[in-house]
């Protein structure tokens, strides 16, 4: 396998990129409007918790704001080439066909962003004739962020299929796209009458070849969609930009640009690293400290940054130069950090358990308080591996660590190490919703940086919500073609065809458990995290639902399903991601990693077959 075409995984990880300069403006009004979210929110926390006076007009404000970010974001993202996109299959290519392969992934990417423009403006101007419900205004002035980020980004994609692009490349993709519209024009009444086996051609067999070509995800979603409904129905593509609007404007999704500004903080103050050093001076002199000190700090990080790529960029240069002095082979420890990072994703404030909530309608609270108790579950499993993995270790010259240096890491780590709990409880407990403990979280990072842990010059500040705003915008993009996606899925009546064939299972609710855990995996080694539950949670959810199953139940099963899909070789983005922080060859970690993939499949399947471990404290 070609490594250096795999390693990337998803293009877009890397923070930091540099944005072309005519889009200067455009990051400054996202960064404003990222602040302006941020202050609106907190001014709505003080004003209903402090003088019990809610202040009704400012969620409207926040939503419009929202949008607008979203759009300005997912351009941002555009041209800073930030758009989570799979390049395992185009890196595999003979390098004259890569860039066919790009410049056709561009050019459809263009397409679909040029057929959507005018339904855009429609939308818009349809909104014009609605007015908000308490700052009396037109809600066009919300809608028209749609309209206005759409054409940015058909601006941004047709500049860079002409600036990375010879002409024969541009030709060659405009042809193959040219007939292939041509022919599904001309066999478009005949897929009309085949039903539903349209849906394995479109959404499924389409998606997966736009994927191939190395589409950004959103798009793949979008271009299948907007094939599906253009070709085998009669539904008008305006609906799907309804679709769209709502699947990434939804309030709870408010928290995810907040917890992305929340991990850069972390991050940039050296609030996660107080936390290793203090584990590494509590457990470092026990056989397998260091593997426990890995894991515990996976455990806590991701309870305050909500980011895989933060948590592991964090904990692995701490650990790793010790880890090797005791005799630990680095394939070994990307296994251990890989698994590590998938155990950890269900500690709150996870991005993924905040989108699951509002796709599947299920309790944000509930998601958080039960996701506490899996990642133990989990952590206990790789814990037990890790001990009997390092039976070997050379512990010559360890030393217990004095009392007095446990006591000056805990007082430096001590402000970092509430975060995570002050999340939890104050979601989990319905003191206040996600939204708002982010906006809280990320003031309360901001003060303890500057005080303790030597603030943040103004300049990484402004690159900091650039970047944010950049990532958020390809976050809420995916939601929102997943989500349009979605709806296409349900309103062709597959969902409830599919409850009545697992209904009719041998073996019931275990079953479909087992079914579930295949889908997700599958799904999470692909797609990633955000777009597999957004596209399959409104087909999924219910069946369970009509099985008795619990939603939280459930939803700790997707999750975990999904996050060891991510990390599974030779095709999980996740693990690609764990080798390139560690500077190891994947093929040395793929070696390693099966044994702790195996420590967490028997966890899932305890998970899944005992209820109590997600319920329990509910």
């Amino acid at each position: 396998m070609n490594e250096a075409a795999i390693l990337a995984g998803l293009e877009g990880i890397a923070p930091q990129q540099t944005g072309s300069r005519w889009m200067r403006p455009i990051e400054a009004v996202a960064a404003a409007l990222l602040v302006a979210i941020i202050a609106l929110l907190l001014t709505g926390v003080i004003s209903r918790y402090v003088f019990s006076l809610p202040i009704v007009w400012i969620d409207e404000v926040a939503s419009i704001s929202f949008l607008w970010l979203a759009m300005l974001g997912s351009a941002m993202a555009v041209d800073r080439s930030e758009h989570l996109r799979l390049t395992l299959f185009v890196g595999m290519l003979p390098s004259r066909v890569q860039g066919v392969a790009n410049t056709l992934a561009m050019l459809l990417m263009a397409v679909f962003l040029g057929v959507m423009l005018r339904p855009a403006y429609e939308y818009a101007m349809e909104e014009a004739f609605i007015t908000s419900a308490a700052l009396n205004i037109p809600m066009s002035y919300r809608a028209t962020a749609l309209p206005v980020g759409i054409a940015l980004m058909l601006v941004l994609a047709v500049v860079n299929v002409i600036k990375g692009s010879n002409f024969r490349q541009i030709a060659i993709s405009v042809v193959a796209t040219a007939v292939v519209v041509g022919l599904l024009w001309f066999v478009g009444p005949s897929l009309k009458t085949i039903g539903n086996w349209n849906i394995p051609i479109f959404l499924v067999g389409f998606v997966a070849l736009f994927l191939v070509l190395g589409v950004p995800i959103a798009f793949c979603f979008g271009l299948g969609t907007l094939a599906f409904l253009t070709f085998t129905t009669s539904v008008p593509v305006f609906v799907m930009i309804g679709r769209m609007d709502e699947g990434m404007s939804s309030i709870i999704l408010l928290s995810v640009p907040i917890f992305v500004l929340l991990g850069c903080v972390l991050d940039a103050t050296g609030m996660g690293k107080a936390i290793v050093e203090f584990l590494a001076s509590l457990l470092g002199h026990v056989r397998a400290g260091m593997s426990y000190v890995l894991l515990g700090s996976l455990f806590l990080v991701s309870g305050i940054s909500g980011s895989k790529v933060s948590d592991m960029a964090t904990v692995a240069p701490a650990l790793f130069p010790e880890m090797k002095r005791r005799g630990h082979k680095p394939p070994e420890m990307i296994a251990l950090l890989a698994t590590g990072a998938a155990m950890a994703e269900t500690v709150p404030p996870s991005i993924v358990l905040i989108v699951l909530g509002s796709a599947a309608g299920v309790s944000i609270a509930g998601l958080f308080t039960s996701g506490f108790a899996i990642a133990m579950v989990l952590l206990l499993v790789l814990a037990v591996l890790a001990r009997w993995k390092s039976r070997h270790e050379s512990m010559a010259g360890v030393r217990r660590a004095p009392l007095s240096l446990i006591k000056k890491a805990f007082l430096v780590a001590a402000p970092a190490l509430v975060l995570p709990f002050l999340i939890r409880t104050a979601v989990g407990e319905g003191i206040a919703t996600a939204t708002e403990v982010s906006t809280i979280a990320v003031l309360y990072a901001m003060i303890i940086g500057v005080i303790l842990y030597g603030g943040i010059s103004r300049e990484r500040l402004y690159g900091m919500l650039v970047e944010t705003a950049a990532l958020s915008g390809a976050i809420l993009m995916i939601l929102g073609a997943a989500s349009a996606m979605a709806w296409a899925l349900t309103q062709t009546g597959f969902a409830s065809q599919i409850v009545a064939a697992v209904q009719d299972l041998p073996g019931g609710w275990l079953t479909f458990m087992g079914v579930t855990i295949l889908i997700f995996m599958v799904l999470g080694c692909v797609l990633e995290g955000l777009p597999a539950i957004v596209l399959m949670a409104p087909i999924m959810f219910p069946v369970a639902r009509s099985l008795g199953i619990n939603d939280i139940h459930y939803s700790m099963v997707v999750v975990t399903a999904m996050n060891i899909g991510l990390m599974a070789p030779p095709i999980g983005i996740g693990f690609y991601i764990a080798c390139k922080i560690g500077n190891v060859s994947p093929d040395e970690a793929m070696k390693a990693i099966w044994p702790y993939i195996g420590a967490l499949m028997i966890g899932l399947l305890v998970i899944a077959a005992v209820p109590f471990f997600s319920t329990v404290f509910l």
